[in-house]
């Protein structure tokens, strides 16, 4: 049966950029907060060992004066400011209070060029073309439409019209991994297969002032961007994927991180608790990809960056070294999280520096709590 591989990885995020420490500002300055709730936003900003973060929200350009010179969204993803803001008044550094109606039609307008950026970017450097795409899985939890991002997809990179598609919704952080289960089986069942994962989130879209300490860390974290795979069984080369396993904590913990939908927004429950959960559970979770060593001898790890805290646990738990964090750290310094496609900016990271034959585990987290992970082995080609 042939191996799958990710043959190549592409990244893009928006042209907005909302550094820290002008987030901490905006939400201390909206009103009515009280102040247990300041202090909450203190403490999450400040500890969250994030710089910046990015937004497809034009009403959030220029906020901190600063602007990203290394944006890669495509030129026709710029929006243009309506006459009344509607997520940011930035006169009066109020968030505004958009319906969820509004904030999904924004989704409906800025996801698709923020997509098609990300696959035109792996399509740039895989040794496949738009033309050999038999298969699109497209992946995101921040909004909902149909036709949605696989026939945007479809359109827009001139894909065969009889390709095979496959949306995975609203399953959030760890969404890339039935993603990629879906691509693997689909290479099993098909050698010639060719299949484009595509994540993308407007995580900022569900962004409002509140005092409850769920949405204070939400809003301190999250971040928008998109990111694409190539997966293939050929060329017999890039990250061959050994193994793929999926498990759920204990019911108990299902009310600690769950994703819902409100009036005003998507709503995140994220319990303090999580960072602490995932450093009992990950060792126990990851056990049966069985890489027939210890967790010390993989070279590289790409763990997604849910937080400065879950990271921290991570590293405990796993015995990891801070060169093995370094580029989960980077992407949260970075970017923030930006739910599902994060972890793929994390492997890119890891295919930098990789050497052939050095393996990689991947891990993200989600709802339920859920805990997904990939066994992988840089393959450098023909023997």
């Amino acid at each position: 049966m042939a191996d799958a591989r990710i043959v190549a990885i592409g990244t893009a995020v928006p042209p907005h950029v909302v550094p820290q420490r002008a987030a901490r500002e905006i939400l201390l300055a909206q009103p009515g907060l009280g102040r247990v709730a300041q202090r909450l936003i203190g403490a999450a900003i400040d500890g969250s060992a994030i710089d910046a973060r990015r937004t497809v929200i034009a009403e959030f350009a220029g906020v901190g004066g600063e602007a990203d010179a290394c944006a890669e969204v495509a030129r026709e993803a710029s929006p243009v400011s309506p006459a009344s803001p509607v997520f940011f008044d930035a006169a009066t550094s109020r968030l505004l209070r958009p319906t969820t109606g509004q904030r999904n039609e924004e989704y409906v307008r800025q996801s698709p060029p923020l997509a098609l950026a990300a696959a035109r970017s792996a399509l740039a450097s895989a040794p496949v073309a738009a033309r050999d795409v038999t298969h699109v899985i497209t992946v995101s939890c921040t909004g909902f439409f149909a036709p949605g991002p696989d026939v945007a997809l479809v359109r827009g990179l001139g894909l065969r019209t009889d390709v095979r598609r496959l949306h995975v919704g609203f399953m959030g952080c760890h969404g890339a991994f039935p993603a990629l289960r879906a691509a693997v089986d689909a290479c099993r069942a098909d050698p010639a297969a060719v299949v484009l994962v595509v994540c993308v989130e407007l995580c900022t879209l569900h962004l409002r002032s509140s005092e409850d300490p769920d949405q204070i860390v939400s809003a301190s974290v999250f971040g928008d961007g998109a990111a694409a795979a190539i997966v293939t069984s050929h060329p017999r080369a890039g990250l061959r994927i050994d193994a793929l396993h999926s498990e759920l904590a204990g019911k108990a913990t299902e009310a600690e991180l769950a994703w819902s939908i409100g009036d005003q927004g998507f709503d995140l429950a994220l319990s303090s608790y999580v960072p602490k959960l995932l450093e009992h559970e990950i060792g126990p979770a990851l056990a049966p990809l069985d890489p027939g060593e210890s967790w010390s001898r993989i070279a590289h790890w790409a763990i997604h960056p849910g937080g400065r805290a879950i990271l921290d646990r991570a590293q405990h738990a796993l015995g990891l070294s801070d060169a093995q964090l370094a580029p989960s750290r980077a992407v949260l310094r970075e970017f923030g999280n930006m739910s599902s496609p994060t972890v793929l900016f994390v492997l890119e990271r890891v295919l930098r520096t990789a050497r052939a034959g050095e393996r990689v585990v991947a891990t993200a987290f989600g709802p339920g709590v859920t805990i997904e992970s990939a066994l992988l082995t840089v393959d450098g080609g023909e023997s």
